[in-house]
């Protein structure tokens, strides 16, 4: 573990909850820790590193706080992904002012390729929280599978 005031380590993670999974983003910024939790959404489904960036699909979401605009922003991706049959294996995310703009990198669904495992139905208030600590960012919240 780093010394308090170093940044973290973007990454992501995720943790048991009942029948649903907890998604967890975690980045030097919090644009970063949303983008390291839609990695972790992708990787509910597939290897996020399977996921060739064949095509992007740029994104909005306004919200009044920061943890309901990761809510907005995971079930905008989960939209995305079921209407448009693709995965997004990268993401690139500005945030301001309660606005997240951002672009999705990925390709369609290739089942023999990709196995997905799940699909996720939705993100949900469970566990939610968007925080600013001493080594960086954390956003995380329950997907419903």
């Amino acid at each position: 573990m780093g010394q308090p005031d170093q940044p973290a380590a973007a990454g992501w993670e995720h943790f048991s909850h009942e029948a649903d999974i907890g998604l967890v983003g975690i980045g030097p910024t919090m644009a970063e820790s949303f983008r390291q939790a839609a990695l972790a959404l992708t990787a509910v489904v597939t290897d996020p590193a399977s996921v060739r960036p064949i095509v992007s699909v740029p994104l909005v979401c306004r919200a009044p706080t920061d943890d309901l605009l990761l809510v907005d922003w995971l079930n905008t991706i989960v939209y995305e992904m079921s209407t448009r049959a693709m995965l997004f294996g990268d993401f690139v995310v500005q945030i301001s002012d309660g606005e997240l703009r951002a672009t999705a990198w990925g390709e369609t669904v290739d089942l023999e390729r990709h196995e997905p495992a799940v699909e996720v139905k939705g993100a949900t208030l469970t566990a939610l929280h968007v925080r600013s600590t001493p080594a960086g960012w954390r956003a995380q919240c329950v997907v419903d599978v």
